[in-house]
């Protein structure tokens, strides 16, 4: 599918395995669920190759598992420990020379993705440089609800069709992105954005991309 011209004034990512090595995350999800680091991760895989939710993995390796008062347990057994959450080490390294490239060339930068309200403070601790942050949790809606895209449009101040929307997975970011009239970019890394790479519906992205250094040059570019 072709793209739109109309000249980009911003660009919008995604979150996790976009900006954020979710691999401590899950570790430590498998450390507190009893399983070996390898089942877990395995686990997670398996759902993004058969198209389910991350969710499912957690029932299936502790089957009735109630996740909301789990991590209610887990943030009283460890008030300081990262648990589920993320910081500064887990920034992918080639995201603030990204910024700083797209910065150059005159974009704005928006963070969007569907992240609980713990993670705006965590991203903001960053001193990214970014316009705006949008999480899901704040907003009171989801990707792939077309609510979210028109939300994060109105956010960056910009018509649709100039701003592109970064991420990882096929079915949350590229084809919601486009169907809300924006430019999109699939990151192929993390399992979702391997898999999802292979997924006819990924030529509905502009770009796919191993990284995100250039990408201010693809995007501007002829």
């Amino acid at each position: 599918m072709s793209a739109s011209r109309a000249p980009l004034a911003a660009v919008a990512f995604d979150v996790g395995e976009t900006l954020i090595d979710e691999t401590r995350i899950w570790s430590r999800w498998a450390d507190r669920l009893g399983v070996t680091r390898l089942t877990f991760l395995g686990v997670l895989g398996a759902m993004a190759a058969a198209g389910r939710p991350h969710g499912d993995a957690f029932q299936l390796v502790r089957p009735g598992l109630d996740l909301r008062a789990e991590i209610a347990r887990w943030a009283v057994d460890d008030p300081a420990g990262g648990r589920e959450n993320f910081d500064v080490d887990d920034l992918y390294p080639d995201v603030r020379p990204c910024f700083a490239e797209l910065h150059a060339a005159g974009l704005a930068v928006v963070i969007a993705g569907n992240q609980p309200p713990q993670a705006r403070a965590a991203l903001e601790a960053m001193d990214l440089g970014v316009e705006r942050i949008v999480m899901s949790d704040d907003i009171g809606v989801h990707k792939p609800d077309p609510a979210f895209f028109a939300t994060v449009a109105d956010v960056a101040g910009v018509e649709p069709a100039r701003l592109a929307y970064v991420g990882d997975r096929v079915d949350n970011d590229i084809v919601p992105a486009r169907r809300a009239g924006m430019r999109a970019v699939l990151v192929r890394r993390g399992p979702w954005g391997h898999l999802h790479a292979e997924w006819p519906e990924a030529a509905e992205a502009e770009h796919v991309v191993d990284t995100l250094i250039g990408l201010a040059a693809l995007l501007t570019g002829p």
